[in-house]
């Protein structure tokens, strides 16, 4: 067996090389199922598996690395490239995590909860009394009674269908005959003692007893009513005893605390319980606040409904009414969709972590000056929102468990879902606190285009500008709004408190007011104050905010009008498709090179292609050596180095196979239809048997490919590379050439100046030579003149030896870079030997 190459001792060589350059990096051609027979083959198998793995693990190890790459942990600075393919990346992945955080949030709400609250608050708010008073629009202790023993137990217990026939008893207790009460609903009274305020002296004989607005400092504790009541409304007990919580009123933020009373699982149990409390006089003049709690819950819809109305008792007498209804959704996971949502959950919960690790490594590189970049604090305020959120999701899931496995044990308590629900609702704010600065972080991946810029490049300019404007407002309308409450506060609700007339003043900037309001309240000022406010407020200062951004605005456009985008993302597609295009076209035209090889390779005929015949028509084709070694080992299976009829058939029909591969996915880039037998006319097209077809024109190969096409061939490429390298060493010669003339030039415009100086210096000095005669004079000036002509000649044989001796330092220069070019004056002897000039010595001029 003749000696193999040095490449086809590994399988893999036909893999490194081969795959690289373009053929396709084929599964079936890289496989080491085909090993050389003798004793090597499980050694050779064994270390090409090794390499695999190897190479396989460096592969993991730098998509690892790649997967926290970001404009701040590389260097995109100088280049623009990487700088393009970071941001998109970046902006990728960014796009997937806020599609996930989108169907997290449009999973947790829907438009039932709108309709939900609304059924709830019209049933309890709405509905009338036998008086015509509702919830809403009670004023009277006379009108909460009454609302109480009305609308309030006939919204609580269902026990009769629409036709007044009974329910059964399966089917009792629900609101509108599908929301379940769960447990009883609850009554909660706060109280302030009767000491709580000072009366003053004169009234002090007539006023025995003064009850203070509410605080938890003047809470009375104490035990009232009647003695040995079976009711536990007249006993105070504390927040802790009760698990309550504070809640923020009109008028005060009352504790959770006071004299509580549950009602009956059914009507007529709370009936007795409502008509004890009135007959006893449970709300009494030290009563500040009653709350009435209770939670229901839809199964159709998954859903609870926590309500809380509060009726608060002011010190000033009668009532004034308010409520909170929190529709949520507690249990989380009951549907496929529902599951689907907890899919992204898990996949959000994976960016939160991968984010927090991106950010940790910026911080780590940067460190405090990372906290300089805006971008960067909004991206710790998502993740810590995010963190936060996560760990009340799995909170929530657990005691909402506990609640409900303690109400289905015992469904006669207080079901007290109000602490729940509130931080349920802070979840969701928190939660959509998150998608907005998601969606508001968009701006930092697409800030490389100049009109994305506009807004931060605006405000960023005119910053300082609206800063002063700003404090030169403030000052002008907080005199306005106290002026405002000062005024009016004490007749018009809109400014009643120092915060509704702020917002007052904020509703009249933007067309929305009463002015009539004011008017009746005071006929002089009302009407002064309103045009004062309008003309200091909307008429200058709005107009020169506006005047602010407009002039920062206007300069911002015109400044970006003049520069260019950081990059265009479609000239990058656009390179990038063309990339493709030629690394397609390359692999097909390296494939119709080696077609061509098997077949005219086999110059005597005998069907068996030896390695010294396939070498040298791929060397003609401009291959390397180890490339072509490692080529003809794939599918030198015996190992004789021959190939023979199987063998060159095998390797046939694997070209052929990645040729079609190859023409398919051309075509769906091109988004051309199968079949259609087009191709781009920059490329080479090939004919349904994959060969080439030769067309004969003076003597030359006009073509690579069967068809027409604007590329060149082979021959011509190799006739046109050598007669650039003739036409550099010409041109090599003629820049030495003027190099040499630039050097005398100029050695002869110093030696003309320094000759200036010279005759200056001798006229000088034998102008000042006194008392000598003239002809010393003429003698010592010929003197010093041919002394100074001796030393020009001297010098100026000096520059031209110089020259001389580096014009041919050039011209070598560009020879030998000339002679580097690859197949230079070595193909068909057409070859023309080259002078140490860098001129061409053979009879034929250059064209």
């Amino acid at each position: 067996m003749a000696s193999r190459p040095s490449s086809a001792q590994s399988r893999t060589a036909w893999v490194t090389s081969y795959g690289n350059d373009g053929i396709r990096d084929d599964p079936d051609l890289c496989s080491d199922s085909q090993v050389y027979p003798g004793g090597d083959k499980n050694r050779n198998a064994s270390s090409a598996k090794s390499a695999q793995r190897g190479g396989c693990l460096a592969a993991i190890g730098r998509g690892l690395r790649s997967l926290w790459a970001t404009r701040q942990t590389e260097e995109t600075r100088t280049n623009r490239e990487l700088y393009v393919k970071t941001t998109l990346r970046e902006l990728v992945i960014y796009i997937v995590f806020l599609v996930v955080i989108c169907v997290i949030t449009f999973g947790m709400t829907s438009t039932t909860m709108y309709y939900y609250t609304k059924v709830m608050s019209d049933l309890f708010l709405d509905n009338e009394d036998d008086n015509k008073v509702t919830f809403r629009t009670m004023t009277r202790v006379e009108d909460f009674w009454s609302y109480m023993k009305g609308p309030l137990l006939d919204g609580l217990y269902w026990e009769n269908w629409y036709n007044n026939q009974s329910l059964p008893a399966d089917e009792m207790g629900f609101i509108y005959y599908e929301n379940k009460l769960l447990g009883v609903p609850r009554l909660r009274q706060l109280r302030v003692h009767s000491n709580s305020c000072q009366v003053h002296d004169d009234f002090s004989d007539f006023i025995q007893q003064c009850y203070d607005a509410y605080s938890d400092t003047i809470e009375d504790t104490t035990t009232f009513g009647p003695g040995g009541s079976q009711y536990t409304a007249w006993v105070y007990k504390t927040e802790n005893e009760l698990g309550g919580s504070s809640h923020w009123g009109q008028l005060a933020t009352y504790s959770g605390a006071g004299n509580v009373q549950n009602l009956g699982s059914n009507k007529s149990d709370s009936t007795d319980i409502v008509n004890s409390l009135y007959d006893n006089l449970w709300v009494r003049r030290g009563t500040r606040a009653v709350f009435i709690d209770f939670t229901v819950y839809n199964a159709n819809i998954n859903l609870f409904c926590v309500i809380r109305l509060l009726v608060e008792f002011p010190a000033t007498g009668g009532v004034i009414p308010s409520w909170t209804l929190r529709t949520v959704k507690l249990i989380r996971y009951v549907t496929i969709g529902d599951y689907f949502v907890m899919a992204c959950e898990v996949i959000f919960c994976i960016f939160i972590l991968y984010y927090t690790v991106e950010e940790i490594l910026e911080i780590k590189k940067h460190r405090l000056s990372y906290f300089k970049s805006f971008w960067n604090i909004l991206d710790i305020m998502v993740i810590i929102i995010a963190v936060v959120c996560v760990a009340f999701n799995l909170y929530r899931t657990v005691e909402v468990g506990d609640k409900l496995k303690k109400l289905l044990e015992n469904p006669d308590i207080f079901s007290d879902f109000e602490r729940l629900s509130y931080w349920e609702n802070r979840f969701c704010n928190a939660i959509a606190i998150a998608t907005f600065l998601a969606w508001i972080k968009i701006f930092k991946y697409i800030s490389f285009n100049k009109t994305m810029t506009q807004l931060s490049s605006t405000l960023g300019r005119c910053a300082k500008d609206l800063a002063g404007f700003f404090i030169m407002f403030l000052i002008i309308f907080l005199a306005f709004t106290q002026l405002g409450y000062l005024l009016f506060g004490s007749q018009v609700k809109d400014f009643s408190t120092f915060m509704n007339s702020f917002y007052t003043l904020f509703r009249i900037i933007l067309g929305d007011f009463d002015f009539n309001q004011l008017e009746t309240a005071n006929r002089i000022l009302g009407p002064v104050f309103f045009m004062l406010f309008v003309f200091f407020v909307f008429f200058v200062l709005i107009n020169m905010f506006l005047a602010i951004i407009n002039d920062t605005y206007s300069e911002v456009k015109s400044d970006m009008a003049n520069q260019k985008n950081e990059f265009e993302i479609a000239d990058y597609f656009k390179k990038g498709y063309q990339k493709m295009l030629d690394k397609l076209n390359f692999k097909r035209d390296k494939i119709v090179d080696i077609q061509k090889a098997l077949q005219s390779a086999d110059i005597n005929q005998d069907k068996q292609l030896d390695f010294d015949e396939w070498r040298q028509d791929l060397k003609t084709r401009g291959y390397a050596d180890g490339e072509i070694e490692a080529m003809f080992a794939k599918y030198d299976i015996d190992g004789d180095r021959v190939l023979d009829e199987e063998e060159q058939r095998r390797m046939q029909a694997d070209l052929f196979e990645q040729k079609a591969a190859l023409n398919k996915e051309y075509d769906e880039l091109e988004g051309k239809r199968p079949g259609t037998g087009r191709r781009s006319s920059s490329r080479v097209s090939f004919d349904e048997s994959g060969e080439e077809s030769d067309d004969e024109d003076s003597g030359t190969k006009s073509s690579r490919t069967g068809r027409t096409s604007s590329g060149v061939s082979y021959e011509e490429f190799t006739v046109l590379s050598r007669r650039v390298d003739r036409m550099e060493h010409s041109i090599g010669s003629i820049v030495s050439k003027i190099d040499a003339v630039l050097v005398k030039l100029e050695a002869m415009e110093k030696a003309k100046l320094k000759r200036r100086e010279t005759m200056g210096k001798i006229l000088d000095s034998i102008t000042e030579s006194d008392g000598t005669s003239d002809e010393m004079k003429r003698e010592q000036m010929e003197k010093l003149v041919r002394e100074e002509l001796e030393r020009w000649d001297s010098e100026t044989s000096m520059v031209a030896t110089s020259a001389r001796g580096g014009s041919p330092s050039s011209s070598s220069g560009l020879a030998i870079r000339a002679r580097s070019r690859p197949d230079s004056g070595h193909h068909g002897g057409e070859g023309k030997e080259v002078g140490p000039a860098g001129t061409d010595n053979s009879s034929t001029s250059t064209s």
